[in-house]
């Protein structure tokens, strides 16, 4: 007795469910990926932000001889999102950078002797929390 198998045409529902749940957890993955170097690009971006205030102090500093107590002193401009935050003296200055999209994530700088903002802790390096 010989059996005839039937040709199939196209795939059963069973295995296009199962290709679906797997795209699904592969889009899963790939986003949560995307999210976090999305975060590390607005860290690097207030990093950045820090290092160019610094500059600016420095330059800011040699024509007055003493540090500028505010941003709007300074010939900076902070990137899109992100706020600046500074107060100097002659002795030192202290900054903090906060970007709107990662939430109460800052990053922080100091020079001198005046007191470090958290999460700083030592003079000249950018620290972020």
């Amino acid at each position: 007795m010989h059996t005839q198998l039937r040709k199939r045409d196209g795939f059963t529902l069973v295995e296009l469910l199962i290709v679906i749940v797997i795209i699904g957890i592969l889009a899963t993955m790939a986003m949560v990926l995307w999210h976090d170097k999305k975060v590390d690009a607005f860290v690097a971006s207030m990093k950045s932000d820090l290092r160019n205030v610094a500059a600016a102090q420095e330059a800011y500093y040699s024509d007055n001889q003493t540090y500028a107590s505010g941003v709007d002193q300074l010939a900076f401009r902070a990137s899109t999102d992100v706020t600046v935050t500074i107060s100097g003296t002659q002795v030192g200055w202290a900054g903090s950078a906060s970007h709107s999209a990662v939430g109460g994530r800052t990053c922080a700088l100091f020079y001198g002797t005046i007191p470090p903002e958290a999460p700083a802790v030592a003079s000249g390096i950018v620290k972020c929390d």
